[in-house]
């Protein structure tokens, strides 16, 4: 077995057992391969042990796999989307994890709209108001998802936060149980078009305690791949 294999084993166990301790099913959590910075070959080996659904950081290395890994793998842009590349990833993508600016959700829904398809997006939310990070403040996640709301080629499917990098993956819990109560407090509003069922949270450190405050995608990277070689 692969060490690659291994992790994913181990990694597996332990979404299984968060699910149970927050009262769901397996099935209702997908993890999401972050397959940053790795070659065609190593992802190949994690879609052989299950993992479909691949996540990317940059729109130049969904481009590059995208051909090779060929059919059967469902691509997520997890990561910060300029405006100006959004073309290039409309057909390849399953999934936008990261609109946080009406400018991009505007090119977004006009390259979908191109390609005749509607695009499954989340909003990113700051939680921890990080300067560092990308994404909007809570106080602003219902006034822009009304906005999106009336575009015809996104669908907004849910929320989306990078949690802060902390040593005690606990400290993050409150973060995690915030995003929790923002989408039931928007989805109460009962918005035309928005029925968000989706919570994208969690990475390696800290996905066992986002699945247990209601993550439904949990991003996980090293924990599958181990350490990135970013000298490559």
């Amino acid at each position: 077995m692969s060490h690659i294999a291994e992790n994913i084993k181990e990694v597996e166990s332990k979404v299984a057992a968060a699910a149970e301790r927050s009262g769901r099913k397996r099935e209702d959590i997908l993890l999401l391969a972050v397959s940053k910075t790795q070659t065609v070959e190593t992802i190949r080996q994690a879609v052989e042990c299950g993992l479909t659904a691949l996540g990317e950081n940059k729109v130049q290395e969904i481009m590059d796999k995208y051909e090779p890994m060929g059919e059967g793998v469902h691509w997520h842009l997890i990561g910060h989307l300029q405006t100006n590349k959004v073309k290039y990833i409309i057909d390849k993508v399953d999934m936008i994890h990261s609109v946080e600016s009406l400018k991009l959700a505007e090119e977004i829904e006009k390259r979908a709209a191109s390609k005749n398809r509607v695009m499954d997006i989340l909003v990113e939310v700051n939680m921890a108001d990080e300067e560092s990070k990308f994404g909007i403040t809570p106080q602003k996640a219902e006034a822009f998802i009304r906005e999106l709301s009336k575009k015809e080629h996104l669908r907004v499917r849910g929320l989306m936060t990078v949690a802060p990098f902390v040593e005690n993956s606990e400290e993050n819990r409150e973060y995690f149980r915030q995003m929790r109560q923002l989408q039931v407090d928007i989805n109460a509003k009962k918005i035309d078009n928005v029925v968000m069922d989706v919570l994208s949270m969690g990475m390696t450190g800290d996905y066992e305690i986002a699945i247990e405050e209601g993550a439904t995608i949990v991003r996980v990277g090293t924990g599958i791949f181990g350490e990135r070689d970013y000298s490559k």
